[in-house]
C-alpha cells in the first residue's frame, strides 16, 4: 500500500474516531432549574441538547442553594430554562453572578397562575407569610416568598400545554438551524400530554370531588383544579419550615370531621409531619407522590410517568378506601 493511501486511510479513520465526541460538542448545552424542566427539554430538544439540571431527581428545590460549580455551569449554557412564578427565588442571583448572557425562558410565560387555593378553605395556610421563593431573597422573612401566586403550575398537563411551547421557542432561539426538529419534537410531545391528561382525567372521573387527602407540602392546588381532588397539607406552598403544633393540630381534627380518605408521603420532603399525622388519626400512608422533583427511577422518573404515576396512587388508595365505605 502506497503511503499517501496509508495516511488517508488513516486520516479518515481517526476523522470517524473523533465524530461522536464532534458531534457531542456542537450539542445545545441547556440548564433547568430543576428535574421535570430537563425532561421536557429533553423532549423537546432531542439528539440536539445536551441538559443539565441544578437540582436533580429526588432533591428539594425549595432547600436549594446555588453552589460555584452552578455558576460555572451557567456561565457554559446557550439557554437557560426556570419555572417562574417566584419559584426560584436564587435564580436573578445566580444568572447575575454568572454573567449568562444566552437566551432565557421562563417555563410559566403565559399561564395565569391560581391564587391561594381559594376553592378550598382548609388548603389556604401561610402561602405567602413565610414560607416560598422570592425573586431576589428579599421579600420573605426566610428568603423564600412564593407570594399568592403558586407556581407549582406543572401539576396541570394543559398547562404543562404551555411550558412546552415555551420551551420549543426558546430552543429555536438559540438554536435556529434545527427550528424543523424542534417544533416537530415539540408537537410530538404536546400529543403525548394531551393523551396522558385524557387517560388521567378518565382514571380519576369516577372519585368523588368532596373527597379530601393530605400530602407533605402544599404543591398539588392544580392537579385538584384540574382532576377535581382535593389535597390538604402540614406545610404551606414550600418545604423551608416545619408546620406549626397548631396547624398538626387543625389537620387532626379536619381529618376526623371531613372525609380524608388517605396520606400521602412525597419524594422530596420530610416523612415525619405525615407519619405523625397517620400516628394520631390512625390513617394509613397509602403511598407516595412526586410534587416538585423526578425519581431517580422508575415509572415516575419522566414527567408523563410522574403524572400517571400520582393518578393511579390516589386512584388505587381512593378507590379502595371508597369501596370500604
Amino acid at each position: 500500500m502506497r503511503l499517501s493511501s496509508v495516511f488517508s486511510w488513516a486520516t479518515g479513520a481517526a476523522f470517524l474516531l473523533a465524530l461522536p465526541t464532534t458531534m457531542a460538542a456542537e450539542r445545545v448545552p441547556v440548564v433547568t432549574s430543576f428535574s421535570i424542566l430537563a425532561d421536557m427539554v429533553e423532549n423537546v430538544g432531542g439528539e440536539h441538547v445536551e441538559v443539565t439540571p441544578l437540582i436533580g431527581a429526588d432533591s428539594d428545590a425549595h432547600s436549594y442553594s446555588p453552589s460555584p460549580g452552578d455558576v460555572r455551569t451557567l456561565s457554559h449554557a446557550r439557554l437557560v430554562v426556570f419555572n417562574g412564578l417566584h419559584f426560584e427565588g436564587w435564580m436573578a442571583r445566580l444568572l447575575e453572578t454568572s454573567g449568562y448572557n444566552g437566551t432565557l425562558v421562563t417555563a410559566t410565560d403565559g399561564i395565569t397562575p391560581l391564587m391561594n387555593h381559594g376553592h378550598d378553605h382548609a388548603a389556604q395556610h401561610e402561602h405567602g407569610e413565610h414560607h416560598g421563593h422570592g425573586h431576589d431573597g428579599h421579600d420573605g422573612h426566610d428568603g423564600h416568598d412564593h407570594g399568592t401566586a403558586d407556581p407549582h403550575a406543572w401539576q396541570d398537563m394543559a398547562r404543562a400545554r404551555t411550558y412546552v411551547t415555551n420551551i420549543r421557542d426558546g430552543l429555536i432561539t438559540a438554536d435556529s438551524d434545527h427550528a424543523t426538529d424542534y417544533r416537530a419534537n415539540a408537537k410530538r410531545y404536546l400529543d403525548k400530554l394531551a393523551s396522558a391528561d385524557a387517560d388521567i382525567r378518565q382514571l380519576l372521573s369516577n372519585v368523588p370531588t368532596e373527597t379530601a387527602v393530605i400530602t407533605g407540602h402544599d404543591s398539588f392546588g392544580y392537579f385538584a383544579e384540574a382532576y377535581g381532588l382535593r389535597f390538604l397539607a402540614p406545610e404551606g406552598l414550600a418545604t423551608t419550615a416545619d408546620p406549626s403544633a397548631a396547624r398538626m393540630a387543625e389537620l387532626v381534627d379536619v381529618i376526623k370531621q371531613q372525609r380524608i380518605q388517605a396520606l400521602f408521603h412525597e419524594n422530596m420532603t420530610s416523612p415525619v409531619a405525615i407519619t405523625q399525622l397517620a400516628e394520631e388519626t390512625g390513617l394509613s400512608v397509602a403511598g407516595t407522590l412526586y410534587a416538585d422533583a423526578l425519581a431517580r427511577e422508575g415509572e415516575a422518573a419522566s414527567y408523563i410517568g410522574m403524572m400517571r404515576h400520582n393518578a393511579k396512587v390516589l386512584h388505587k388508595a381512593l378507590h379502595e378506601t371508597l369501596a370500604d365505605d
